[in-house]
């Protein structure tokens, strides 16, 4: 019988590598390397496919960006997203469903995964992250990089038989390549993957994750592809007290439009998911709709590449300025809405360059003050940036990265704290944790929650427990558990379910005169049990809500069938013992 793809990609590993890579960091980062070099081979066949798409699709001229054009044809505007979202609904008909269970994207699998990624749904998510900024949805194409990315890192992590940790920190490493790659800034790669995608940052962290960003984007600009990073945008003059007020208004300004966005997305999904549309036409009419909005500017289309270089390097009107930003804003929360699949990523860098653009040359026109359009523009990207994906050292050092200016640099990391502080307070998400709570998730970030999850409570219960049924008297319970024979026991009524505990201690300091009575008279904790798929943090606090030391496990159902018994000592005991194995991980 064949073994699972994963299985037999091991084979091409040997033992002596496969110990290798588990005993010595330098293992790690050998990987790291190989990942970085596929990483940036990846991104630059993903962006150079969806170039010459829209190249091909809406007859642009070679290497002219989509949302750059100065006019597309009306038709194509309005086809060419339709057909896209026809051809997703088809997609997810024939494959979507059959994939579903297996689709997570890198956070997701580093918090609840251990950083195992499904390769075929990693696929499926890239193919439809590509279909729809080929055909011109206001979506980036980073999920996609990301995701792939970090599946081919993962598949590499199964076959080398990497521990818990390690396969997280190679998702990263992956994470890390392909954001490097696709802007032209190993340092905000690395970043990104340690606030987004690993949730934390170690010494020994450090090598494989920087070596992989680093070898990514040389790859990508130098070796095999042409890559895109952010333009120049202007000679920067120094960033001097006076326009840190500025900065700071900014960073508000930002922080809230960022939410807005977010919740704009929410709105939409809820308009499209409404159940008298047909889901197979949710998509087309979210192409159609954003076809609409391009034939006021193509600059709505696709990621938004061309509108970047365009707005925040030559001089437009502000009115100009203030329709794309709305427009922009709605496209994009429009395509993710209907279906589209997409980040937000370089929209967010859009958006906040150019709502930095607009207050700067409104402040230039309406008042008597000044402040550079150009640094508002970086401070606005990483403000924006900031509130959308949770992730202020990212977006700082992606400004040093773009300006190389250390002045503009600390402009932009003070709109971040700016930003950071008044998202988490005010809303509490990034656009990929809010996107898990709209699906019920309660995850808020990368950190490692799954083995939580996995350590529940039908692993914890013992199933060894002396029952009794409610109606015995307390003198012949009494005569059939000796004092010090039994601690607890539980208590089950005439139909076999659960019905209370009776300590041993309540048995035999009950007065002689109820001896008569039934034992049911004596037990606690009548409404109050725990489930078998309960996990053990969810165990903990209903010990804690019912000041119980032991509570009985029952089924799921109504019959309340009795399973076993857990107890709050061995529940904090186990709960202590793997937070100090995942400590040792993470301090190694």
């Amino acid at each position: 019988m064949t073994g699972s793809p994963s299985q037999a990609f091991e084979r091409f590993f040997p033992h002596w590598l496969r110990t290798f890579v588990r005993a010595r960091e330098t293992g790690l980062v050998v990987i790291a390397l190989a990942t970085g070099a596929l990483s940036g081979v990846l991104v630059g066949l993903i962006a150079n496919g969806a170039q010459w798409a829209h190249e091909f699709f809406f007859l642009l001229p070679l290497d002219q960006y989509l949302s750059g054009s100065d006019k597309v044809d009306s038709w194509r505007a309005l086809s060419v997203p339709v057909a896209g979202g026809l051809v997703l609904a088809g997609l997810a008909y024939f494959v979507g469903n059959r994939l579903k269970s297996r689709m997570a994207d890198a956070i997701e699998a580093n918090a609840l995964h251990g950083g195992r990624l499904s390769m075929g749904g990693s696929l499926y998510i890239t193919a439809q992250t590509f279909i729809s900024n080929a055909c011109g949805a206001s979506v980036g194409l980073e999920a996609a990089y990301t995701q792939i990315c970090a599946a081919v890192s993962s598949f590499f992590g199964r076959g080398l038989a990497a521990r818990r940790s390690d396969m997280r920190l190679l998702v990263a490493c992956g994470a890390a390549g392909a954001i490097s790659a696709a802007f032209g800034a190993p340092l905000a790669g690395a970043f990104y993957a340690f606030e987004v995608v690993l949730g934390a940052y170690t010494v020994a962290s450090l090598v494989p994750v920087v070596a992989s960003a680093i070898v990514a984007n040389l790859v990508a600009s130098r070796i095999t592809f042409r890559h895109d990073p952010l333009p120049a945008i202007a000679e920067f003059n120094a960033a001097t007290g006076e326009f840190f007020v500025h900065v700071f208004i900014l960073g508000v300004l930002c922080a809230f439009a960022s939410i807005l966005l977010m919740q704009g997305v929410a709105v939409a999904e809820r308009m499209f998911g409404h159940k008298r549309l047909p889901m197979f036409l949710r998509p087309a009419l979210g192409g159609l709709i954003v076809g609409v909005f391009a034939l006021f500017t193509p600059q709505v289309l696709a990621a938004g590449h061309g509108a970047f270089y365009l707005n925040l390097t030559t001089s437009v009107p502000l009115g100009m300025l203030a329709a794309v930003i709305v427009l922009k804003a709605l496209a994009s929360a429009v395509s993710l809405g209907a279906g589209f699949r997409g980040g937000l990523f370089f929209a967010a860098l859009l958006l906040g360059g150019l709502i930095g653009r607009f207050y700067a040359d409104a402040l230039t026109l309406y008042t008597p003050f000044a402040f550079p359009a150009a640094l508002a523009a970086i401070a606005g990207m990483a403000a924006f940036g900031t509130g959308v994906l949770g992730a202020p050292v990212t977006m700082t050092v992606l400004a040093l990265e773009t300006t190389g200016d250390f002045s503009v640099t600390a402009a932009a990391l003070a709109a971040c704290a700016v930003s950071a502080l008044i998202v988490r307070e005010t809303f509490g998400y990034s656009f990929a944790t809010w996107r898990f709570h709209l699906r019920g998730e309660t995850i808020r970030g990368p950190h490692d929650v799954g083995w939580i999850r996995q350590l529940n409570v039908a692993r914890l219960m013992r199933t060894d427990v002396r029952t009794l049924p409610g109606d015995t008297t307390i003198a012949l319970a009494r005569d059939m558990f000796p004092l010090g024979m039994a601690r607890e026991m539980v208590v089950i009524d005439g139909q076999g379910r659960y019905a209370g505990l009776l300590l041993g201690a309540d048995l035999h300091a009950a007065p002689a005169h109820r001896a008569e009575e039934p034992v049911l008279s004596l037990a606690s904790h009548r409404g109050a049990w725990l489930l078998p798929g309960m996990t053990i943090r969810e165990a903990i606090d209903s010990f804690e809500t019912n000041e119980a030391d032991v509570l009985a496990v029952v089924d799921e159902g109504e019959g309340r069938q009795l399973l076993g018994l857990v107890s709050e000592a061995h529940a904090l005991r186990r709960y202590g013992e793997e937070l100090e194995r995942r400590n040792r991980e993470f301090a190694r």
